[in-house]
């Protein structure tokens, strides 16, 4: 390869850049001049930008490998990457290089980056976590790979007819991935079902042969996570189901042709989709398979490593990888690990124990007992028949140490062990997972407390030591850099640029708080945001904002718990008192929502219907529109959240206290300098410290007053009876004045809250609107409303994924930075 050939590959600069995507656009794309659309081009850049991070991964992993330096891995079944071309762009410096090399092409830069296809590789906080952490773990220079699914089709893209959500195909691969590179060598045998043999070996020695009813292979498709202003690169290594011998020659010769391809379909559904619906048991069964499929491949990818690359023997698996467990998806790896080294390595049992809980972390990720996985035990053994007697040899050793430390305590044995008994006998992933890992942490300060005195109350007890909390964090090279460039220029500016790696340095900005003259210019790239967002939100959802308004933004997954609901009663109470007296003096508001429900959410969905509902009815209200606007922006995802936490004035983190382990869209939020209005739950405590409480608009229960509430009996109706206001705003939604008058429609929701109200809105009201009433007359003294939200922005720092990840490195993983050189 010549040297201008080498720099068309890894050059840097504009010319580079360019020549390069023209060969992609001949080479790789291969289309006639003529026919070259804005996606083509958008291809071919993503494929110049991928060649230039090539010889970073590649040094990347051959400088662990020959230091021995340990590595991360990150399992997690969702990844929700968000676009990659800005990202990578940014992360290698060359954005102005790339914006000049598509200009000289004649084609536009924005024009391009909008081609990209959104990863359907997640569905929300989970995903997207794993995704800031993956970029701060090369940004720090920590070697990495990621581990998870390539799911052909994501959950689902969100449409809104007449009010409510309709659910359609995510077809996201559709024009291909140009970031990832298929590596079919790189593969994996999954087995499933079947049964299990016990016999002796020739030294008389007991031994397990799995003879399973189907086998499946992983295939490894890497895409290249670069490190922001460094040469580190790592992998996220995402597996896809095929079959073994995917066409069946003889079938087809004797005319069979659907059993000549039966295999091949039948092993692909494996990844097919995220998160297929597993209300009937063969979803049940499909999702058990996914999470088994990719933590078994994953596995075996590791020991290879360890065998085949590291040379390194499998004793010394503690030092040489760190596997962590987000959330319970990925927990079966503690019974498949086992499984590799007892059955498979032939280590004995003490040992491969020892091996696996020193290798394995638990992030947990849920108070909500229901959202703590379970499977029932009859599909577990049918499925997964050898794993259910590790699990069982595992329980029973673990319940032999919790009776030497507490006795035969038979109601704290029942609560520990690893099969539950409630409701027909179950295998309880998140004991598997905190039993089979040396560390188990929370996501913020007050959920990791709320874990050691509620749901793993008896494995802290039993465990303290390996108890820790790590708040999350997000990256401000994609949540503002990305987002907001015109507050990164401002702050660039201001503070100099080494904030968007030292987050903490956003400090800087609390001495331009009151400065007059920074403060226009802050209000002025708010405005452009919030004018960005009204044209996107009136090109998608029909409903015209003004900039100049208040933004009261909530978006997030549609759930009970997040309590949107509460936020509509709000709207249908200003409604209200407007409707009453047309004069009153109310700071004109923009209501903005988003989020997804689950398909099979019967509540979830009737939110989303009451949201666009009283929207439709406001809106169109000439009373109530010149104060109020409502509107539902469809699909949420990463693309559009880049207009939306810019363009904010108001955060709703209204969940009741308790319920939010710690939330990270809060963080985006304040990160671009929006005020909170929030409760007391998730990192909403750790903001509203570092903010200071004059910065945080406050409400609601505490988490002991829900308790207590609750232990005394809660009774919703007598919250409704004692204030007429309350009552009216319900009485108007159950009425049908939001419905054309079909009482029907929102009855199963306002009963539910009249009668029930699992998550205490009605308990919240009346603190939720006097809270709203402080932040209305905040609004209407500007420098002071600047003032504050200057001061978010300057405070968010600690909430920076790159914070997380050094506490992980330090405290859990023992993985220290190594400086790659290429």
């Amino acid at each position: 390869m010549t040297d201008i050939e080498e720099r068309s590959r890894s050059g840097l600069s504009a010319d580079e850049l360019r020549r390069s995507i023209i060969d992609h656009l001949r080479y790789s794309i291969g289309r006639p001049a003529a026919a070259l659309t804005p996606e083509h081009f958008y291809r071919a850049t993503a494929l110049a930008v991928r060649d230039r991070m090539q010889d970073n991964q590649a040094a990347t992993a051959q400088t662990a490998l020959d230091l021995g330096r340990k590595v991360t891995c990150y399992l997690s079944a969702e990844f929700l990457m968000g676009p990659q071309l800005g990202s990578n762009l940014l992360n290698l410096g060359i954005e102005e290089a790339a914006r000049a090399a598509l200009d000289e092409i004649g084609v536009g830069f924005d024009e391009v980056l909008a081609c990209e296809e959104e990863p359907g590789l997640g569905n929300g906080g989970l995903g997207r976590l794993a995704a800031c952490y993956l970029d701060s773990l090369a940004t720090l220079e920590c070697p990495t790979i990621g581990f998870g699914i390539r799911y052909e089709f994501g959950i689902f893209d969100q449409e809104i007819h007449d009010g409510w959500q309709v659910e359609k195909t995510d077809n996201w691969l559709v024009n291909g991935n140009p970031w990832e590179i298929p590596k079919p060598d790189v593969n994996y045998l999954v087995k499933w079902g079947g049964y299990v043999e016990h016999y002796a070996d020739d030294s008389g020695r007991g031994r397990v042969r799995w003879h399973p009813a189907r086998v499946i292979k992983g295939v490894d498709y890497d895409t290249p996570i670069q490190g922001y202003g460094v040469n580190t690169c790592n992998v996220l290594t995402l597996w896809s189901a095929r079959a073994v011998e995917s066409f069946a020659l003889d079938a087809f010769n004797t005319g069979d042709y659907y059993r000549a391809v039966e295999d091949e379909v039948t092993s692909e559904t494996v990844t097919k989709v995220l998160y297929p619906n597993d209300e009937p048991d063969v979803g049940k069964r499909l999702r058990l398979l996914q999470q088994y499929f990719f933590v078994s491949c994953s596995l075996q990818h590791v020991l290879h490593i360890m065998d085949d690359l590291a040379d390194a023997s499998v004793r010394d698996l503690p030092n040489r990888f760190a596997l962590q467990l987000n959330d319970t998806h990925p927990s079966i790896g503690v019974a498949e690990l086992m499984r590799l080294l007892v059955d498979e390595r032939q280590l004995d049992w003490d040992e491969a124990w020892g091996i696996t809980v020193a290798t394995f972390g638990y992030t947990n990720h849920t108070l909500l007992p229901e959202a703590l996985e379970t499977w029932p035990l009859a599909m577990f053994g049918e499925s997964l028949p050898r794993h259910l007697e590790i699990i069982y040899e595992i329980n029973r050793r673990f319940l032999d140490e919790v009776r030497a430390k507490f006795g035969d305590d038979d109601d704290r044995l029942r609560r520990m062990s690893l099969i539950g008994e409630d409701d027909g006998k179950s295998v309880r992933m998140a004991h598997l997972a905190t039993v089979g890992s040396h560390a188990i942490n929370g996501v913020a300060a007050l959920h990791s407390d709320l874990l050691k005195k509620s749901v793993l109350k008896d494995f802290y007890e039993l465990w303290p030591e390996r108890f820790s909390n790590k708040t999350n964090g997000v990256t401000p090279r994609r949540f503002l850099a990305l987002a907001n460039p015109g507050l990164r220029q401002l702050l660039d500016d201001t503070i100099g640029d080494g904030w968007l790696s030292h987050l903490d340095r956003l400090r800087g900005l609390e001495k331009f708080a009151d400065d007059a003259a920074f403060g226009d210019k802050w209000r002025a790239v708010k405005r452009a945001n919030k004018a960005r967002l009204a044209d996107y939100v009136s090109s998608t959802a029909g409903v015209h904002l003004d900039p100049d308004w208040l933004f009261d933004i909530q978006v997030k997954r549609i759930h009970e718990y997040k309590r949107q609901h509460l936020n509509v009663l709000h709207i249908v109470t200003l409604y209200h008192r407007i409707k009453q007296n047309p004069d009153i003096d109310i700071s004109p508001r923009a209501f903005i929502f988003g989020g997804k429900a689950a398909p099979g959410y019967f509540l979830a969905k009737r939110i989303i219907k009451l949201i666009n509902a009283v929207g439709e009815t406001v809106n169109n209200d000439p009373d109530v529109n010149r104060l109020l606007k409502v509107a539902f922006v469809p699909n949420f995802n990463v693309q559009n959240a880049h207009l939306i936490y810019p363009a904010a004035d108001l955060s709703e983190q209204i969940s009741t206290a308790g319920k939010e382990a710690s939330g990270t869209g809060n963080m985006k939020f304040m990160l671009n300098g929006a005020l909170t209005i929030g409760t007391l739950d998730g990192a909403n405590v750790e903001m509203r410290e570092e903010a200071g409480a004059e910065n945080f608009f406050l409400f609601g229960l505490t988490v002991d007053e829900v308790e207590r509430v609750k232990r005394e009996g809660y009774r919703p109706a007598d919250y409704v009876s004692g204030n007429a206001e309350l009552a009216t705003t319900l009485d108007l939604i159950a009425g049908g004045r939001f419905s054309r008058g079909d009482s029907e429609v929102f009855r199963p929701l306002v009963d539910n809250l009249r009668h029930d109200d699992p998550f205490l809105v009605l308990a919240d009201y009346a603190s939720y609107i006097e809270c709203q009433e402080q932040v209305s007359a905040a609004w209407r003294d500007v420098s002071s409303w600047t003032r504050m939200s200057i001061l978010n922005t300057a405070r968010s720092g600690k909430f920076s994924s790159d914070r997380s990840i050094a506490e992980y490195c330090d405290d859990i993983w023992n993985v220290l930075p190594v400086t790659v050189k290429v």
